[in-house]
């Protein structure tokens, strides 16, 4: 059902894992979605919740790691700049396309967090993207910062991203700052993302690092990914959003949605961001929320019309 995969992107190989669903739930080629992920996060980050439901509903799933982080090449590591992973992502799509199985003119796009960002934003520009859902998305990194600490703050926390400009300008030299910490110890995610990426550290992503480098957040507080959610239509859009999201404001989410143009659909979950990887009853409703739109909107007229899809 999964097997390991590699591919290029921009002369980077990627590591992955590919989903084809069993023979006996239809034929290939089969519809594809591909998976984008959250902020520093690897695939081994409950990404399986949702792909082998995808998978079992018959869709083919493609699930891959960032450069420079997880099991993919890439340095520095813990690099995150916004547009190199939007071009993994286009790559992983070209690299999909290409692949026995998997129809090319079926491939939709699911992400989750910032990857739900992305999802957004790719899809605006690459309309080989046939559908989208966005989960929990990153919104706009700049008024989110506005958002999560006070205004004084916020410009202190960009003169930190200037001096490390100015130091890196002389020396080269990559420098980190710790993604989550303890409460009061500085972390740059609230409390709720330090107990979540503490757990999954310690039993099912150990290989996962909690660092990010300084320049990272200097290309992601000015990334805007819902900036031309105007421009998805017609491929149809699905937002998840969590009403109790400590990470990316529901309000956010709320304002950039209705600026989206049909078709879409808002689906708002009583509960905290990262519930919706693995607790029950939000991960089962956002996956057969995910699973339904990709049914309406990928899979097709004649597979629809079967009695058992």
């Amino acid at each position: 059902m999964r097997r390991d995969i590699t591919f290029k992107s921009d002369g980077i190989d990627l590591a992955g894992w590919l989903y084809l669903p069993e023979e006996s739930i239809g034929n290939a080629p089969w519809p594809t979605v591909v998976m984008a992920n959250a902020f520093t996060a690897v695939k081994e980050i409950y990404l399986s919740n949702y792909a082998e439901r995808f998978a079992a509903a018959g869709l083919a799933v493609l699930v891959f790691d960032y450069r420079n982080f997880g099991a993919s090449g890439g340095e520095p590591r813990s690099q995150l700049f916004p547009h190199e992973q939007l071009e993994d992502l286009r790559n992983a799509i070209t690299w999909l396309r290409r692949q026995p199985g998997i129809d090319p003119e079926r491939i939709g796009a699911w992400g989750v967090s910032l990857g739900g960002g992305h999802v957004m934003f790719l899809a605006a520009f690459d309309k080989r993207i046939k559908a989208v859902v966005a989960m929990i998305p990153a919104i706009n990194q700049w008024e989110n910062f506005l958002t999560a600490m006070p205004r004084e703050a916020f410009f202190g926390f960009l003169g930190t991203l200037a001096q490390d400009r100015e130091v890196r300008y002389d020396s080269g030299q990559v420098n980190y700052l710790p993604l989550v910490a303890p409460p009061g110890q500085g972390g740059l995610m609230p409390d709720e993302a330090y107990q979540f990426y503490t757990q999954v550290q310690q039993t099912i992503a150990p290989e996962w690092a909690n660092r990010i480098s300084t320049q990272s957040l200097e290309k992601f507080a000015s990334y805007d990914p819902a900036g031309p959610i105007h421009l998805i239509s017609p491929t149809p859009l699905l937002m998840i959003v969590a009403e109790q999201d400590q990470i990316i404001p529901p309000l956010l989410a709320r304002t950039a949605f209705e600026r989206a143009l049909e078709p879409k659909r808002y689906l708002s979950l009583p509960c905290t961001h990262t519930a919706v990887y693995n607790t029950d009853p939000f991960l089962s409703q956002a996956t057969t929320a995910a699973i339904d739109w990709f049914r309406e909107y990928l899979v097709g007229s004649q597979e629809r019309a079967e009695p058992n899809a």
